[in-house]
């Protein structure tokens, strides 16, 4: 580590000399920036200020998206990497800590890592002086000076928040008198949990915007940035084939499933705070569903598309307890894998939800009386999630034992979009068997690598487009669907079924998914390509 820290420092050292600066060109290796840089930056600097600079948020998903952006010609060529954090670290320190997590970046090599350690800097400061700040302040304008800003009189800057939600405010207000940009656009990008409850979101929402305009914020849900996803708008609009059937006369259920094969742990003082709904089905998976339901927006823009989801997001009723189902899973016998509640940090009498199946009523004209059921959890069977779209039972059906058309967005792994319908079996007999008509994307686009989602929603931060990030408004329709039932969550008033580290999930989930109308298809296995296993659906 220390080595391609010592190299990327010589690297630039050569680059500075050279006149080349930050250009990704100049060593052997390293990317050219590509035709998709935005405009703008061609005669600006560029900070990126990443706070909370030596936590795992940074180190895992902000910093290596940053750099598969680097490695793709889409970050700035001058761009500054500067991170900020209370760690008394060097740059070298910094350099060293950041890096293993920086090799495993799809197209990295030992030139490019250390051009861009070479673009990275590291201030360490208090999130609550503002000395530390202004001091953070001053190192951003040397580094802008040397990038040309001096010349052009542009410096954009982009504040990345990977700090836990209950300090945004505070530290907001105290770095936004002293370090924002006086020279370009500002923008800050906030994670997710926005609040744990209704009122919560509104006080955090209300706390910014004293600092923000709702224009400089960015508020990221990562899935927003997933390919399945993106893919959502683009094959609902730019196709014919399913817009007449995209609605109740057609479509029966909405299924969006969200699985993962570990538990907690670890984690479980702090999972027992939050719990699988707040974790992922009130933000992640009600995204997918406002996506899956919306109406066709009047354009493209970031508001147009925006105003659709607040509306359809508008439309659902408030959960109620008849409405969910929860579990929380325990120790399994044969593999050894402990329960919940053998986690350290965790009650023995905890309720928290690790598992959940919740049914959404949408009461508008498209899709009154079709159930968009949400289903998530942990230490489950398999990693997956998917949007399911079960068509109704073909009018006069001619053939009894014919499955239901199901239409699939598998989000990950293994992306794809399929089609599941039925066909005549080859041979001289009649038999039926259910296939699929298959858009798999590793096999469809060999040669195209799908970006991670942290890239897609930083380039979209760098271009100021919104289209993929929360509004308030929307944020406020969320937390009113959940409200009322995650407080009777809080309090103790259901107790979540068992089930067993390593299975689908309580019995009674498929009973609950049953009685709203979904109709499993028996043994139907999707193959995902010859190189991929089979996933039992």
């Amino acid at each position: 580590m220390a080595a391609v820290a010592a190299h990327a420092l010589e690297l630039s050292m050569e680059a500075a000399e050279n006149g080349t600066g930050g250009d990704h060109s100049s060593p052997a290796g390293t990317p050219r920036p590509s035709k998709f840089a935005p405009a703008e930056f061609r005669s600006a600097s560029v900070s990126v200020i990443v706070l909370g600079a030596s936590g795992d948020l940074a180190k895992k998903k902000t910093l290596p998206a940053l750099y598969g952006l680097f490695l793709r010609g889409l970050l700035p060529a001058e761009a500054a990497v500067v991170g900020y954090a209370r760690s008394d670290l060097s740059r070298a320190d910094f350099h060293d800590r950041i890096s293993p997590n920086l090799e495993k970046v799809d197209g990295s090599s030992d030139d490019s890592l250390a051009v861009f350690l070479g673009q990275c800097h590291y201030v360490s400061g208090q999130y609550d002086s503002s000395e530390d700040f202004a001091a953070l302040h001053d190192e951003l304008i040397r580094l802008e000076d040397e990038a040309g800003a001096s010349e052009s009189g542009e410096a954009h800057r982009l504040f990345y928040l990977a700090l836990p939600p209950k300090v945004f405010a505070s530290v907001s207000a105290t770095f936004e008198p002293v370090a924002m940009s006086q020279r370009g656009w500002n923008r800050v990008v906030v994670e997710k949990p926005f609040g744990r409850d209704l009122a919560s979101s509104n006080e955090l929402v209300a706390a910014l915007a004293e600092t923000f305009t709702e224009d400089q914020q960015f508020r990221i849900d990562h899935y927003l940035g997933k390919e399945a996803a993106l893919n959502m708008v683009v094959f609902r609009f730019a196709n014919l084939t399913f817009q007449p059937l995209w609605n109740r006369n057609y479509i029966s259920t909405v299924e969006i499933t969200f699985k993962e094969p570990f538990g907690t742990e670890g984690r479980g003082g702090y999972f027992d705070e939050i719990g699988i709904v707040r974790d992922v089905m009130q933000n992640h998976l009600l995204q997918l569903l406002a996506l899956t339901a919306m109406e066709r927006p009047i354009s493209l823009s970031a508001e147009d598309v925006r105003d659709e989801k607040v509306k359809v997001l508008r439309c659902i009723e408030p959960l109620t307890l008849d409405d969910i189902l929860i579990g929380q899973y325990v120790a399994n016998e044969e593999t050894g894998k402990p329960g919940y509640t053998d986690d350290d940090g965790v009650p023995d009498d905890s309720r928290c939800a690790t598992f959940a199946t919740a049914a959404f009523n949408i009461r508008n004209e498209r899709w009154d009386g079709v159930p968009f059921i949400i289903r998530c959890g942990k230490a489950l069977n398999e990693r997956k999630a998917n949007i399911r779209i079960q068509l109704r039972d073909t009018p006069g059906q001619l053939f009894g034992d014919a499955a239901r058309n199901e239409l699939v967005f598998r989000i990950q792994p293994s992306e794809a979009i399929y089609l599941k319908v039925m066909a005549k079996k080859p041979g001289l007999g009649d038999e039926l068997v259910q296939t699929e008509l298959d858009l798999t994307y590793h096999s469809r686009f060999p040669c195209e690598t799908i970006p991670d989602a942290y890239e897609r929603l930083l380039y979209d931060v760098l271009r100021g487009d919104r289209s993929h990030f929360v509004r308030a408004d929307e944020l406020e329709a969320a937390w009113r669907i959940f409200d009322d039932v995650l407080h009777k969550l809080d309090d103790g008033a259901v107790e979540p079924l068992p089930y067993v580290y390593g299975s689908r999930g309580p019995d009674a989930a498929d009973d609950f998914v049953a009685a709203r109308g979904y109709v499993r298809s028996g043994d139907y296995s999707w193959q995902a390509s010859s190189q991929q296993s089979p996933s039992k659906l």
